[in-house]
C-alpha cells in the first residue's frame, strides 16, 4: 500500500516529464511489491481491493490526455502479460476494468524507491514469496457461537507481527501529498475494522480479548505524519473505535443468552452499519475517481455518520456495563436467585444450564434494555439527529417484547425463553396443587412482576398487565379462550398511539370474562351460601342429627375415630328429605375430618407467626403449648369439614380461605358441642331425683342453688358469646359480602360493585379476616382467657355425674338409699369445689370483660355489645366490677 501511494504523489511530480519509458520503467519491481500487499491481505478479506485502489491510484496522479493515452499503452502492454498470471475477478464494473489489470502497476509508481527492485516482474514476485515462508498467517474457521451472525473465522495477525520486508516507507521520508493519499487510504481500510499501512491498532489493544473487542481498538498513527493531517486524523479515528467496538457488541449480544430484545436491537444496529459500510464503499470510490477528494473532504463526509456511531456507541457502552462485561458492576442483582424455580423445572423436563440460566448471573435484557434506551432517549431529547436514532432503535428493539405483551394480554399465556418480560412465571406452581395450598401460591406466586425489569411505558399500568394476563389465564384453561386465534390489529412497538388502549381494553375484557365464568358459569355466589350452611352452622338442623348419630363415635378419643363412619352418617344426613342440605348441588364436596391439634394451639400458632418476615426462621414461643396437651382430645373437640372445590373457583375458594371457615367452624362448634352439655347438665338437674328432691338439711339445698345459679352462669355465657358470633358478627358481614357480589354498576347510595377478580377475592377474604377478628379468634390474649373459661365449664359439665353420686351421699334424706350417707365433711369438701369452680369462672369472665373493654376501645366497637351481654352472667357476685388491674394474676 505504501509503495502504492508513493505512486500517485510521484507520478504528479513526474507528470510533465515523464515518457513511455518512465511509465514502464516501475513496472519491474511492481511484482515483489504488488504480491506483499496481496499476501498481507489475504488473512483479513476473502476479496482483496487492492486492484481497484491501484488502478484508482494511477487516475489520480494524471491528468489530460496525456493520462489517458499512458493508460491505454499500459494496457495493452499490461494484457498479455497477466491475463496470463491469473484470472481477473473484477469485471462487473467496465469502469474498474482496465485498473483491475494493472495489479503491478498500482505499486510501481513510486520512480526513485522502486529502482531498488529491478529485473522481471515475474522473478520478483517469486523473490517475494520466498521470505513469507516463515510467516504464513492463516485463516480457519472458529467454534459456532449462540450468536447467529457472529463472525466464522479467525481475526487476522497484527500488522506488527509482519516480516520487516512487509513493513511500508517511513513517513518521514514521504512528502505531504503522498502522507495525505496513504493516510485517506488507511483510514478507510480503518473505518472498516482493520489496520492500516501507517494507522495501526494500539499497542494496549488485543483482538483475542473480548473485553478489548467490546471497548473499542485504539489506533495509533506511525512516527513522521504531518501535524497539519496529525490532529485531523486523530478525530476521524474515533468513529474507526465506535465501529469495532459496535460490531463487537453486536456479535456478542446476538447470544442466545441474551434474549430477543438485545436480539432485535442489534439487528436495528446491524442495518445501521450496512448502512454505514455503503458510505465507506461510496467514500472508497470518491478517493478512486475524484482527484480532488483530500482528508477534509472525508472529515466532512463523515461527521453525521460519526455521530451516530457515537450515539450508538454510548448506547452499547451502557448495556455493556449492565452486564458486567465491561467494568464490574457493584449494583447488586435484587433477582438474585428469583428463577431457580424456573431453573430447576427445566433441569427436570431435561433441560441444560446455559449461560443465560445460571442463577446469579446478570443480564441485562429484555425491559431494562427498552429502559435505557427510553432514558437516553429522554437526555438526548435536545439532539434532532440523536432523537430519530434512538426513536428508530426503540421501535425495533420493542417489536418482540410487544408481541410478548399481545400474547399475554390477549392470550394469557407468555412465550418468554429468555426470561426478559414483565411478568415472571414459575411453571413448578401448577395448578394442581390449589388443593394443597395454604398460602395461595398458585395465584400469588405463579405470576409475579419483575420489578426492576419493567420498562418505564409500562410502569404506570403494570398491575392492570399482571391481572389481564392472569385472568385470561384462568380463562383459557377452563377453554375460554381460543388459543389459536392470531392476534390482529394490535399495537406492535411502544411509540404506537393506541398502546395503552389496547392495554386497558385487555384488562377490561379479561376481567369481565373471569367474572361473568365465576359468578355465572360456576355459581360461586351458590357455593358460598353452600359454604355458610355447613361451616357457619346456618339452618344447621342436618347438622344437630348428624351430632346425635355420631355421639358414640365422637365421643372416642381422636384417634379411635373411624371417619369413614361419620362421612357415612354426614351424607345419609345431608340426604335427608326436607333438609336444607338435601336441595344443595354442592353437597358433594363436603368431607370430615379429624384434626388431632386443639382449636386454640393452631390459633395460636397462626398469630405467633403472623408477623414473620420471609426469610426469617420461626421461633416456638417457650410459652406456647406443644403438642402432647392435644393428647387427650375427643371426637367432638377434633371434628372439622373439608370442602373441595374445583378450579378456577378454588382460586376464591383457596386452601387458606378454607382454612378460615375452619378455624370459625371449630369455633362455633365447640360452643354448640359445651351448649349441649351444659343443656344436658340442666336435665340431669331437673329429672334426677337427688337433684329434683327438696332436701330438708338447708345446707345441702343451698348448695344445690349454688349449683344451679353457677350452671345458668355458664349457660348464659355459652349462648351469649354463640349469639354474637352468628347474629352480630356472621350474618352482617354476610350480607356485606352478598350486597357487594349482587351489586350492579349504576347503584346509587348501595354497596360498591365488585368490579374486578381481585376485589372479589380480597373482599371474600376481608369477610372471614373480620370474621375470625370480632370473634376473638386472633388474639393471643383473649384467646388465652376464653380457653380458661371453656375448660372450666367443660370440667363443670363433665363432673355433673360425679356431683349427684357426691351428692346421695351427703343429702340425710336420701340415706335410706345410701346408708353412708350424711357426712358432714363431704359436704364441705362439695362446697369447697363448688367455690372454686365459681371462683375460676367469675375471675376469668371479668378478666375477659375488661380485656372486651380495652379491644372495644382501641380495636373492634363491635365487642361493646358482647361486654354488656356478657357482664349480666357476673352481676351479683364479688367479682362484679372486678377490674384486671386489681388482680396480680389477671395478666399471666
Amino acid at each position: 500500500m505504501s509503495s502504492a501511494n508513493h505512486a500517485r504523489v510521484s507520478s504528479r511530480a513526474e507528470r510533465r516529464t515523464t515518457n513511455d519509458n518512465a511509465s514502464t520503467q516501475p513496472r519491474a519491481s511492481s511484482g515483489q511489491q504488488g504480491s506483499s500487499r496481496n499476501d498481507r491481505a489475504d488473512p483479513r478479506r476473502t476479496h482483496s481491493p487492492q486492484p481497484s485502489t491501484s488502478g484508482a491510484s494511477h487516475r489520480r496522479t494524471t491528468s489530460g490526455q496525456q493520462r489517458s493515452q499512458r493508460g491505454v499503452e499500459e494496457r495493452r502492454t499490461e494484457r498479455v502479460q497477466v491475463t496470463e498470471r491469473e484470472t481477473i475477478t473484477r469485471t462487473r464494473s467496465p469502469q474498474r476494468r482496465p485498473p483491475s489489470v494493472q495489479i503491478p502497476e498500482r505499486v510501481q509508481r513510486p520512480s526513485e524507491p522502486a529502482r531498488t527492485y529491478s529485473g522481471d516482474p515475474r522473478p520478483r514476485s517469486a523473490k517475494a514469496e520466498t521470505p513469507q515462508a516463515p510467516w504464513l498467517p492463516e485463516v480457519s474457521l472458529v467454534p459456532h457461537t449462540s450468536a447467529p451472525l457472529a463472525s466464522r473465522i479467525t481475526i487476522p495477525p497484527l500488522a506488527s507481527t509482519a516480516p520487516q520486508s512487509l513493513q511500508p516507507k517511513p513517513l518521514q521520508e514521504l512528502s505531504l501529498e503522498v502522507q495525505e493519499a496513504a493516510i485517506l487510504e488507511d483510514l478507510l481500510m480503518v473505518f472498516m475494522g482493520y489496520e492500516g499501512q501507517y494507522v495501526r491498532f494500539g499497542k494496549s489493544y488485543n483482538p483475542a480479548e473480548e473485553k478489548d473487542r467490546l471497548t473499542g481498538p485504539s489506533f495509533r498513527i506511525l512516527p513522521g505524519l504531518d501535524p497539519s493531517l496529525q490532529d485531523l486524523t486523530t478525530t476521524m479515528l474515533k468513529m474507526a473505535t465506535h465501529y469495532g467496538a459496535i460490531e463487537a457488541f453486536v456479535e456478542v449480544q446476538s447470544r442466545e443468552e441474551f434474549g430477543a430484545v438485545n436480539h432485535a436491537l442489534c439487528a436495528a444496529i446491524r442495518k445501521l452499519l450496512h448502512d454505514y459500510l455503503i458510505l465507506i464503499a461510496q467514500l472508497e470510490t470518491q478517493f478512486l475517481t475524484n482527484p480532488s477528494f483530500t482528508l477534509h473532504v472525508l472529515n466532512l463526509h463523515t461527521l453525521p455518520t460519526s455521530h451516530m456511531m457515537f450515539q450508538i456507541y454510548s448506547l452499547a457502552h451502557e448495556i455493556l456495563k449492565r452486564n458486567s462485561l465491561l467494568e464490574e458492576d457493584l449494583e447488586e442483582s435484587d433477582d438474585g436467585m428469583d428463577d431457580i424455580e424456573n431453573i430447576l423445572e427445566s433441569l427436570r423436563e431435561g433441560g441444560d444450564l446455559g449461560p443465560g440460566n445460571i442463577p446469579g448471573k446478570k443480564i441485562c435484557k429484555g425491559g431494562s434494555v427498552l429502559g435505557l434506551i427510553t432514558k437516553r432517549l429522554e437526555t438526548m431529547s435536545g439532539d434532532p439527529a440523536a432523537r430519530s436514532l434512538l426513536t428508530s432503535l426503540l421501535r425495533d428493539a420493542s417489536r418482540p417484547y410487544m408481541m410478548m405483551l399481545n400474547e399475554w394480554l390477549h392470550h394469557g399465556s407468555i412465550k418468554d425463553p429468555h426470561a426478559e418480560f414483565l411478568v415472571r412465571e414459575q411453571k413448578s406452581i401448577k395448578r394442581e396443587r390449589l388443593e394443597e395450598d395454604y398460602t395461595d401460591e398458585y395465584w400469588e406466586r405463579r405470576y409475579t412482576i419483575r420489578d426492576h425489569d419493567v420498562p418505564p411505558q409500562l410502569e404506570g399500568v403494570k398491575d392492570k398487565v399482571l391481572l389481564a394476563g392472569k385472568y385470561l389465564n384462568v380463562v383459557r384453561e377452563c377453554g375460554g379462550v381460543d388459543v389459536s386465534k392470531a392476534v390482529t390489529d394490535v399495537p406492535r412497538s411502544f411509540d404506537d398511539i393506541r398502546f395503552l388502549d389496547n392495554v386497558n381494553s385487555a384488562y377490561a375484557h379479561a376481567n369481565q370474562s373471569l367474572l361473568e365464568l365465576l359468578l355465572t358459569t360456576h355459581a360461586l355466589p351458590a357455593r358460598l351460601r353452600s359454604l355458610k350452611h355447613y361451616f357457619f352452622l346456618d339452618r344447621s338442623d342436618f347438622f344437630a342429627y348428624f351430632m346425635e348419630l355420631g355421639t358414640s363415635e365422637l365421643a372416642k378419643p381422636v384417634k379411635k375415630v373411624n371417619t369413614n363412619k361419620l362421612q357415612s352418617l354426614l351424607d345419609l344426613v345431608l340426604r335427608q328429605p326436607g333438609s336444607v342440605a338435601a336441595q344443595d348441588p354442592f353437597k358433594e364436596d363436603i368431607k370430615v375430618e379429624m384434626n388431632e391439634i386443639s382449636l386454640t394451639n393452631s390459633l395460636t400458632r397462626v398469630v405467633n407467626i403472623s408477623g414473620i418476615e420471609a426469610g426469617e426462621s420461626f421461633q416456638t414461643p417457650a410459652s406456647q403449648p406443644n403438642n402432647e396437651s392435644d393428647k387427650n382430645a375427643v371426637g367432638f373437640t377434633s371434628l372439622q369439614l373439608d370442602y373441595s372445590v374445583p378450579f378456577p373457583v378454588s382460586l376464591v375458594i383457596s386452601r387458606k380461605t378454607v382454612w378460615r371457615y375452619q378455624a370459625l367452624f371449630r369455633y362455633l362448634l365447640s360452643l354448640r358441642y359445651l351448649e349441649s352439655q351444659l343443656v344436658t347438665c340442666w336435665q340431669t338437674h331437673n329429672r334426677a331425683r337427688s337433684w329434683s328432691h327438696k332436701s330438708s338439711n338447708r345446707d345441702v339445698e343451698m348448695w344445690k342453688r349454688r349449683v344451679f345459679t353457677l350452671r345458668a352462669r355458664m349457660l348464659v355465657f355459652v349462648q351469649q358469646l354463640l349469639y354474637f358470633c352468628t347474629a352480630e358478627v356472621i350474618e352482617p358481614n354476610w350480607q356485606a359480602l352478598m350486597a357487594k357480589l349482587n351489586a350492579k354498576e349504576d347503584t346509587k347510595g348501595g354497596p360498591t360493585p365488585i368490579r374486578t377478580v381481585d376485589e372479589l377475592m380480597q373482599d371474600h377474604v376481608d369477610f372471614l379476616d373480620t370474621c375470625l377478628k370480632e370473634c376473638m379468634l386472633t388474639n393471643s390474649r383473649l384467646l388465652r382467657i376464653h380457653s380458661k373459661l371453656m375448660q372450666t365449664c367443660t370440667f363443670f359439665a363433665t363432673y355433673t355425674n360425679w356431683l349427684s353420686r357426691e351428692l346421695e351421699r351427703t343429702d340425710p334424706d336420701l340415706q335410706a338409699a345410701n346408708p353412708t350417707g350424711g357426712d358432714p365433711a363431704r359436704l364441705e369438701k362439695m362446697n369447697e369445689i363448688i367455690q372454686k369452680y365459681e371462683v375460676n369462672f367469675s375471675r376469668h369472665l371479668q378478666i375477659l370483660l375488661d380485656a372486651l373493654n380495652h379491644y372495644a376501645a382501641t380495636e373492634t366497637v363491635v365487642l361493646l355489645g358482647l361486654c354488656a351481654r356478657l357482664s349480666t352472667a357476673n352481676q351479683g357476685t364479688q367479682y362484679s366490677g372486678l377490674r384486671a388491674d386489681e388482680d396480680g394474676q389477671a395478666h399471666t
